[in-house]
């Protein structure tokens, strides 16, 4: 299907509304899983590095299945694929409430609910980037938010929750409340797609839409072979022209020598039936390698490469505060009485604003995306170094406002992976990224509740994050400087698969 140009409005802005509420409630308690994250460490008495493996997987198993996510929305459409998430989420939450353990928690809340929030935030951001293109940075950043918000709302809520009805009544009224992804699913219009013609297809694709004709309309067993025999005869002629003749004769002997009974209708129907599988399987193995040889193709490009390895050491150093910010704080043994927000609500407030400013910047044509983006990482890194010197609920406050805006430009990585692989390689490059965005947030919250657990303190664990999210930093701005002006002077010299990092459109 080919789809008109984006609109930048219209219907595009009622797609926004239903994502950012998706994301809030499908993400508020996923990302605000530090609170319940304190309650399974008493309830079931396990170390920090095994409790925080429940909330990890909830935020990284769907990151880790973003290449599975991106062809299930490619596949069915991003209004399916949400309505059936809605129901994973709900289901996910609503058994959790249950766990007699934490491996069961493992598998109801980590992957049942992660892989839900996987699928929606992939639907949510392709079909908002179908609907926008100069307003695409804007449209990113407000959808984004939903998370945000969700996690500044969640985080009280979830407490709230757990003080009037207890750790099982929170999960239960929670999955309650995310039964309503399936109204905002619903709402989820695909574009409507254009009048003109689509491309031409290629010799393979054209032969298994001549054995699915029998399919949508009633015809003779005769019809119906002479189209399965031209089709296998056309492609026999594009392999081989010498035999093109030899085969057309052939074909004719055998119409000729079939009569319309019911012992050849069966006959028939079973060479209808194997030419069908044959083509089909041959079809399905051709996009296979199409896929790995596009996938490969994202590879050569260094900014692209350097990218997945940033987003994998970002979400290994970068994600564990939101998730352990609230046991630091206990650890240093701040008095309670001087709380005056969660720290995890300042969080997500603060990225709220910072996925707003971050987005809006990234629609300003002098500004260069990938630099903006790098430089979040270097600024975090240097606030993930500062958190051992912090020792008082006013220090740790700052910091956590300071990461939760720095946190805010996951609202333009869609937009730098736009700009580096084209919008019609988004999907693609964008759920190989997710993957090892999902391996960090996996891997990020175990590791550091581990060193907690081997040094009974979170000195060296922080100190181990900002070391690999400026690593990360450093390795993206090495692989955009050598090759940025060589890249925008050589474009035109590319074969047309391959892909480079452009500056912030000008149109």
């Amino acid at each position: 299907m080919v789809f008109r140009n984006p609109p930048d409005g219209g219907w595009g802005w009622v797609i926004v509304v239903v994502s950012f509420f998706t994301q809030f409630l499908c993400y508020g308690s996923p990302l605000a899983v530090g609170v319940l994250y304190l309650e399974w460490l008493d309830v079931f008495g396990e170390g920090k590095g095994k409790t925080a493996w429940v909330g990890s997987l909830a935020n990284g198993i769907g990151l880790l299945a973003s290449p599975v996510c991106s062809i299930c929305v490619s596949s069915f459409g991003a209004r399916p694929v949400a309505i059936f998430s809605g129901f994973m989420v709900a289901g996910g939450l609503m058994i959790s409430s249950f766990a007699p353990n934490i491996y069961f928690l493992y598998v109801s809340y980590g992957m049942v609910v992660g892989l839900g929030c996987g699928l929606l935030y992939t639907a949510t951001v392709t079909i908002t980037c179908h609907y926008f293109d100069k307003r695409r940075g804007l449209a990113l950043g407000l959808i984004s938010t939903g998370s945000s918000v969700g996690l500044f709302i969640y985080a009280a809520l979830q407490r709230e929750l757990i003080d009037l009805y207890g750790l099982d009544g929170c999960l239960l009224i929670v999955g309650a409340l995310s039964l309503n992804i399936l109204a905002c699913g619903s709402l989820m219009r695909p574009l409507e797609s254009s009048d003109s013609p689509p491309p031409e297809k290629t010799s393979v694709d054209k032969v298994p839409d001549q054995y699915f004709v029998y399919h949508e309309k009633e015809k003779t067993v005769e019809e119906n072979i002479s189209i399965l025999e031209k089709g296998y005869a056309d492609e026999k002629c594009a392999d081989n022209v010498p035999d093109c003749k030899q085969d057309s004769i052939l074909n004719k002997n055998v119409l000729s020598s079939i009569n319309v009974n019911e012992k050849d209708s069966y006959k028939k129907k079973v060479v209808e039936q194997t030419n069908f599988c044959k083509q089909l399987a041959k079809r399905k193995w051709q996009l296979y390698l199409n896929y790995c040889e596009e996938t490969l193709v994202l590879f050569k490009n260094k900014v692209f490469s350097a990218l997945f390895v940033a987003i994998l050491l970002f979400d290994i150093g970068g994600f564990p505060p939101s998730l352990l910010m609230e046991d630091v704080a206990r650890s240093a043994n701040i008095n309670e009485d001087d709380y005056h927000m969660p720290l995890i609500s300042i969080i997500g407030i603060m990225t709220t604003v910072g996925k707003l400013t971050l987005g809006i910047l990234a629609d300003f044509k002098w500004v260069n995306t990938l630099y903006l983006y790098v430089t979040t990482l270097l600024m975090t890194g240097m606030a993930l170094f500062a958190i051992p010197f912090a020792k008082s609920y006013l220090t740790l406050a700052m910091l956590s406002g300071i990461l939760g805006f720095l946190t805010g430009n996951w609202s333009i990585f869609p937009y730098v992976t736009t700009k580096t692989v084209g919008i019609e390689k988004l999907t693609h490059a964008y759920g190989i990224l997710m993957f090892f965005a999902g391996l960090g947030n996996s891997l990020g919250p175990p590791i550091v509740g581990w060193f907690y657990d081997w040094t009974q303190e979170y000195d060296t664990a922080f100190y181990f994050s900002g070391f690999c999210v400026l690593l990360g930093g450093f390795l993206l701005l090495l692989a955009a400087l050598p090759c940025w002006n060589a890249c925008a002077n050589q474009s035109s010299k590319l074969p047309p698969n391959a892909y480079s990092y452009k500056v912030a459109s000008t149109a």
